[in-house]
This record gives C-alpha cells, structure tokens and sequence, in this order.
C-alpha cells in the first residue's frame, strides 16, 4: 500500500562536508533533523519535498560552548539540550525558558533549535529570543561561511536569505546585558501554538521582540525608542501598536494579539523595574 512517505528519499550524510557537497547535486535534497515539522506534514499527506538529507547523526553540530565571550550554540542543540546548559542558564536564561515552552518533553528531546530558525515560522518560541539577543547566524557552504545577524535573516513569511547549498551550522550570542524577559501566551499552558510570544532585555537600550504578531518575528524599534527616552508605558503602548501586524487566524484574532502584546510589554516594564530579575 502506497503512503506518503512512499516515494521519498533520505540521504544519510557522512560528515558536515559531505552535507554540504549532497546539497549541491540534483534533485535538491531538503535539510531535516528532529523532524518535529516535517511530520507534521507527512500525516496530512502533503510532504514538502521528495529528497531529503538527514543530519540528525552529525554530532559536531550539537556543541553549546563559548568561543571567546560568544556563546556558540550548534543548530543540532535540542531545546533539552538548552534547558539542560549551564552555559545557557547563566548567559540567556529567557533561551531556556522558551525551550520548556516548546511542545512535550518528547518533541523537546527532539526538535532543534536550528530548525526552529529555518522553518521560519512566526511563531517559533525561541526566535523571539534570539532577536532580543542580536544573535547571529553562522551559515556553511562549500563555498566558505558567512554571518548573518538574525535580524536580517528573514524576508518574509517563511523565508530566509539562506540559499540552497547552505547550511545553517551555529548560532552566535554576544553577552547580554540587562534584566531578561520571556512570555509565551497560548491556548493552555504546554503544548500548544503561541497566540504571542515576546522576549524583551532591560537595559539603558531596551531590546523587545515579538512572535505571532506579523509575518515574521519582529523586534520593535520604536517602542524601544520610546522606553529608552523614559516615555510613560502608554506612549510605548502605542507606538507598539505602530509595530505589530497581527491577523485572525484559527488560533486567535488580531484584536485580542493587540491587547495580548499591549500588556506583556506594560508586564515586562513593571516586572524589570524591580531589583529581582524575572524570565
């Protein structure tokens, strides 16, 4: 009996250059890990490609380290990976506490954060995070690498500068200073699609940004602006409002996504203006 899965391909690389050297031939082959996504898809019978290339065995890309003062994190790291780091918990906590956010313990002993990044949903958990943080992207061909800060690596709904014979490898953070923030509003507790997620820093230069609110996540420059120039949590309200492009979907209206950001950012202002640090 033909399935889904029927007429697909996987490839088994043998090391990261052979990836990438698999990523050049014809017909092109997709990236897939933990396949958390991609599941998702063959159950509903429509798979996005028919070639895929299995990184899930290269163990070089599972690294959470520092590299100087940055912190490198592989694109193989699973979100129990980053709730297990004390690298993590001391550097990006708010890193950590989306990754509890993300699905069962389960999917969290599966899914990575690389392919959080490149599936490029709005709604990834841990993306908000990363903008916040002015993460940088470390993306491999065999052509060289390049660095990509995260906030240039989006173009769109679901799509990337990544090119095709690229992989991305790592993820670079910078250390962060300020009072952490992290909230994901959703229909339950766990285990559920955001209706908004924002990740925010406390410092002389507020940096807050959104998921599920546009087409991609967005970080909010000019309600930054207003709480670095102590404007009142109104005037950033509004300007936040200037910002964010929520929709009505099957998970939630763009009014109530309005309200919702509205007031994490007056939460996250009045949390972090106390002495004790919340995430």
């Amino acid at each position: 009996m033909k399935t889904a899965v029927s007429t697909l391909e996987l490839v088994e690389p043998r090391s990261l250059a052979d990836a990438m050297r698999l990523l050049t031939g014809r017909p092109p082959l997709v990236p897939l890990a933990g396949c958390t996504d991609l599941f998702v898809s063959l159950n509903a019978g429509v798979p996005p490609a028919v070639r895929y290339l299995n990184l899930w065995s290269l163990d070089e890309l599972r690294h959470i380290r520092m590299r100087g003062d940055l912190l490198s994190i592989g694109a193989l790291a699973t979100f129990s990976d980053l709730i297990g780091s004390p690298l993590v918990a001391r550097r990006l906590p708010i890193l950590a506490s989306a990754a509890r956010e993300v699905g069962a313990v389960q999917i969290q002993n599966r899914g990575t954060l690389g392919g959080n990044i490149v599936n490029a949903s709005p709604a990834g958990d841990s993306l908000p995070v990363l903008a916040a943080a002015d993460a940088v992207l470390v993306l491999r061909s065999l052509e060289g690498t390049r660095r990509v800060p995260f906030s240039a690596f989006y173009t769109g709904y679901r799509r990337t500068v990544m090119r095709p014979d690229e992989l991305l490898v790592a993820v670079e953070i910078s250390p962060v200073e300020g009072r952490q923030w992290f909230r994901k509003v959703g229909t339950r507790a766990a285990q559920a699609v955001s209706k908004v997620v924002m990740a925010a820093i406390r410092s002389p230069h507020p940096r807050i940004a959104f998921g599920s609110v546009a087409p991609t996540v967005v970080r909010v420059p000019r309600t930054e602006a207003v709480l670095a120039s102590e404007g009142s949590i109104e005037e950033a309200q509004a300007a936040l409002q200037t910002e964010i492009q929520p929709i009505d979907d099957l998970r939630s209206t763009a009014a109530y996504r309005r309200r919702v950001a509205a007031n994490l950012l007056a939460a996250f202002w009045r949390q972090t203006g106390s002495k004790e640090t919340r995430t």
